[in-house]
């Protein structure tokens, strides 16, 4: 898996959308009950429980997208100790929710630094084309299209499972789409682990159709354990709806500079033509 770090494609206008959505997703993970200590591996059994609890409330659930049927008993945040041991309590939930709603709410959790980090860094690189291109407005509207898009793809294929899904992962795969419908040839510095980590810069439909590929790969099963728990789905339907809704834009969309000068993160010697 390549890691993208910077891309040859400058903005005309600021990206505040794409820094808004940014600083939303880490603000909201700061505030998400119990995650902290999640994270570390010391979490004690009331944060898990706090923390399944807040799930269960604002993440999106395939079964109650498709059939529209809410949960019986959901985990109420607190502990008790039966004769199996202490758990987390369950009983009726005491809130109204609205699945469409969670759909929205679940774009904005994440479960680890690592999801986080990894979704606001691909954000941070392709997105703020994405607006230039698109415009503020645009780009907003855009961003939660893919984004349900891949939710409800996403549960169609799932619609049994009572899985919370949260993550912006699916509405980023459209921005990545949309970046390799509107400028696939610009160059995207990245790292790659051989040995070391290995500067390159390589065309970006290069690193996104690697990207994609590896996405489908996964998502049929191949190369992750049975247990996996990303949703390799989601990725692949956003980044779908993404081509679709960027396409009516390529005629318009100025090609993206052509680097000169630098070779693996290196100044190249000037060649003389004959």
């Amino acid at each position: 898996m390549v890691i993208p770090v910077h891309d040859v494609n400058p903005v005309r206008r600021t990206p505040w959308v794409t820094y808004t959505l940014i600083a939303a997703n880490v603000l909201v993970f700061l505030t998400m009950p119990g995650l902290a200590g999640s994270t570390a591996g010391d979490s004690s059994l009331a944060q898990l429980c706090h923390l399944q609890a807040f799930l269960d409330h604002y993440a999106a659930v395939p079964q109650e997208l498709i059939h529209h049927q809410m949960p019986r008993a959901v985990p109420t945040g607190e502990v008790a100790v039966g004769s199996h041991g202490p758990g987390c309590v369950v009983g009726a939930p005491d809130y109204a929710k609205s699945p469409p709603l969670s759909v929205l709410t679940a774009m904005f959790l994440h479960g680890g630094w690592p999801h986080l980090l990894g979704n606001m860094l691909f954000l941070l690189i392709f997105g703020n084309n994405i607006e230039d291109r698109m415009g503020h407005i645009r780009f907003a509207l855009f961003y939660g299209a893919c984004g349900y898009a891949a939710t409800y793809g996403f549960a169609l294929f799932n619609d049994d499972s009572t899985a919370p899904l949260i993550g912006a992962s699916g509405a980023i795969a459209g921005v990545l789409g949309a970046y390799l419908v509107l400028y696939p040839k610009a160059r995207v510095w990245v790292l790659v682990p051989f040995l070391i980590f290995l500067p390159l810069r390589l065309p970006a439909w290069l690193v996104l159709g690697f990207w994609f590929v590896l996405q489908a790969v996964y998502s049929s099963g191949e190369g992750v354990s049975a247990a996996g728990t990303v949703a390799y789905a989601a990725h692949i339907v956003g980044f779908l709806a993404g081509m679709l809704l960027a396409w009516p834009l390529r005629p318009g969309t100025p090609p993206p500079p052509e680097p000169r000068g630098l070779l693996f993160g290196r100044r190249a010697r000037p060649r003389h033509t004959w």
